[in-house]
């Protein structure tokens, strides 16, 4: 299936400023099943860019700006290949397939943070405690059980939109009984490292066949767990969905405040700052089979 991706962003100011760089994250990563086509990014007013990877690998974009403005507009479009199929089979090591199951050495020394949960965060240990009540018996199959952890999630949170900067903390999310998409993402990952998972966060963009035309399209957060054989499989807790026909990944890291598409600022105070707008559109090409 063949993709073509928007991503518009646009900042408005009241008076004249001079912008800071802005990090991008923003291009679609490539895999076995996702290739890039052809890719694009203009900015108005012009940037310099020059590209970096970052310790995860992620393409990183770096745009500087030589001239004041009182507006910035950031355009992306990709085209790319998907082949992700819909109903993914596993092929999990042997090793694995029952939990709970251990990590080879050079698996939990390269793992490291990514299967260890963040004690730093606000009341870790309820998260621990909420997520040990999906396993059902000392000897459970592990694919089933973090099955059980992605469908469960929305049994306890309800998604909604959420215009906030940042992601609520795991246990703030269970509090609240509700989140965003990143908000439960991240629940699911911090859930998934105590039970001795490595699981990493993962920002993108969701392809929904059934969205309307004005709405065909968004970015989106979700998660990934590393299991021995397979690999990294993707988890999508808000949609209750496991692998990634629907998604295409840009970037991963061990929280999403890493992986944001778009950071930067200006110079001049706060009241200088008027509005910005995103958008976005995912849709298939007409020429797709």
């Amino acid at each position: 299936m063949q993709l073509t991706i928007k991503h518009c962003t646009r900042y408005q100011y009241a008076r004249a400023i001079m912008l800071q760089p802005h990090r991008l994250i923003i291009t679609p990563r490539d895999s076995g099943e996702l290739f890039t086509v052809r890719r694009s990014l203009e900015f108005v007013p012009p940037a310099e860019v020059s590209w970096s990877a970052d310790v995860f690998g992620n393409l990183i974009a770096t745009a500087t700006f030589a001239e004041p403005t009182r507006e910035l507009t950031i355009t992306s479009e990709a085209v790319v290949e998907h082949t992700a199929p819909e109903w993914p089979i596993f092929a999990i090591s042997p090793d694995a397939h029952s939990y709970p199951f251990a990590y080879s050495l050079d698996d939990v020394v390269d793992l490291g943070a990514l299967a260890q949960p963040d004690w730093l965060t606000p009341d870790p240990q309820r998260v621990g405690a909420w997520a040990r009540g999906f396993v059902s018996a000392l000897q459970t199959d592990s694919l089933s059980l973090l099955k059980d952890l992605n469908a469960g999630v929305l049994g306890d949170v309800s998604y909604r939109v959420r215009d906030e900067e940042g992601t609520q903390s795991p246990a703030s999310t269970l509090d609240l009984g509700s989140g965003s998409c990143r908000d439960i993402a991240a629940l699911f990952i911090e859930a998934a490292r105590h039970l001795g998972f490595g699981a990493r966060a993962v920002s993108g963009y969701l392809f929904d066949p059934d969205q309307k035309d004005e709405d065909a399209g968004s970015t989106h957060a979700w998660a990934e767990v590393y299991l021995p054989g397979a690999g990294w499989i993707a988890f999508d807790p808000s949609n209750q969905r496991v692998g990634g026909s629907q998604l295409v990944p840009v970037a991963f890291a061990r929280f999403n405040r890493q992986i944001m598409p778009v950071t930067g600022g200006y110079i001049g105070t706060p009241e200088d700052f008027e509005q910005m707008d995103v958008s976005v559109s995912v849709r298939a090409s007409a020429l797709s089979i």
